[in-house]
């Protein structure tokens, strides 16, 4: 038989925080947790994310390897 107290507190209405703002409820074994990231704000997921090649590293690549750029 399994001890009783060898679990964690679940918390089904755990509060997500990010930059103090309310995002979401899940469960977890926290009461809040609080990140300073999410994919509401990620660059990635907005979309605002923009790749910058400032050095030539890619046609350096291309170019060592005798590949063409498209």
């Amino acid at each position: 038989m399994s001890k009783k107290a060898s679990h964690p507190i679940w918390y089904p209405n755990a509060k997500i925080f990010c930059d103090g703002k309310l995002i979401f409820t899940t469960g977890s074994t926290k009461p809040e947790i609080h990140v300073g990231i999410w994919a509401g704000n990620h660059p990635f997921y907005t979309g605002s994310q923009k790749i910058i090649d400032s050095e030539g590293r890619v046609n350096r690549f291309m170019k060592k390897y005798g590949l063409k750029l498209k």
